[in-house]
């Protein structure tokens, strides 16, 4: 049942002629007659009836008008509350990362219960691979993703991708052997290269993620640079087990720059290649311009390049 079709019923019952309801209708007399006997059609019975030289609604003609206001008003309201200049609102599901979310989606959060309250966002935290699933399955609105510059994901054609942030990752080493390392390689001042740094800890074991491929898959491959294969022997997901695990002397892995780091852990900073995470948001085609999607999205996009404005300004001083 189309809504057109019901817009002329409307038009007929409030007008009581069809040339009225077609000349504010924008059509002809005749297509109105026409879609008001295929409506009748449709229904499986008739909706109009001959009086004199016009025609006039039989019973259950105006029982369906009445419907018909009903169901143009159900119709305009939803038009209006999903349409791209609508007030957002409505829940979104995100699936992503903790520092996504403890750095900017939380934020985000707190701003929108103030300006937007009618949105409301549900969390789900997962791994890049984890969300991407979610994201697929119709099981999320918007999924916050990284990779690393030395190990890009593989873009999903099905997905629009959005960049936000980026942030330099460096060498998480206990904190004695920071210094040694840097004079050792004889760059105290500017520190080693990537590839310096890795081979000084060519015989140390190696700390990936225990639900991610792609720090350890960066590893892999600079070790390769440097001329070994790395032995990496831990997996955590949390960075401050890392940096236990480092304290520990269990070993030493991936830490991104800038990072608090408590006593007993150093971080080196990796240059020549830089090691770089690049977080996006991920949306299914079509779907972004949902307004409560559109409108998080947009204050993820704000708060990351005040974040990158912050980074720069601190390396100028």
């Amino acid at each position: 049942m189309e809504t057109r079709r019901l817009e002329l019923l409307a038009e007929l019952s409030r007008l009581g002629s069809m040339r009225a309801a077609a000349d504010v209708l924008g059509t002809t007399t005749s297509t109105v007659s026409q879609q008001i006997a295929v409506l009748a059609r449709e229904m499986g019975t008739p909706l109009i009836e001959p009086a004199g030289r016009r025609v006039r609604l039989t019973p259950a003609g105006r029982r369906l008008a009445e419907h018909a206001v009903t169901i143009l008003a159900a119709v305009q309201a939803a038009q209006l509350d999903l349409g791209p200049e609508a007030e957002p609102n409505g829940t979104l599901r995100v699936a992503g990362f903790t520092t996504a979310f403890r750095a900017y989606l939380l934020p985000a959060i707190t701003e929108l219960t103030a300006t937007h309250p009618r949105v409301r966002v549900l969390v789900r935290e997962h791994e890049p691979a984890e969300a991407r699933q979610l994201l697929a399955a119709d099981q999320a609105d918007l999924a916050l993703v990284y990779d690393y510059n030395l190990a890009p994901a593989a873009a999903d054609p099905a997905m629009h991708r959005t960049p936000l942030w980026t942030a330099r990752w460096g060498l998480g080493v206990p904190d004695g052997q920071a210094a040694a390392g840097q004079a050792a390689v004889g760059q105290a001042a500017a520190g080693p290269t990537t590839l310096d740094a890795f081979a000084r800890y060519r015989a140390h074991d190696w700390i990936g993620n225990s639900r991610n491929t792609a720090d350890e898959d960066v590893i892999r491959t600079l070790a390769a640079m440097a001329g070994f294969t790395p032995r990496i022997t831990h997996q955590a997901d949390s960075l401050d087990l890392v940096q236990d695990l480092i304290t520990a002397g269990l070993g030493v892995g991936l830490l991104p720059v800038g990072h608090p780091t408590r006593p007993g852990v150093s971080i080196l900073p990796l240059t020549g290649p830089d090691v770089e995470l690049r977080a996006y948001a991920l949306t299914r085609h079509g779907r972004l311009h949902w307004p409560p999607l559109a409108l998080v999205t947009s204050l993820l996009q704000r708060a990351s390049r005040q974040s990158g404005e912050k980074v720069r300004s601190g390396a100028s001083e």
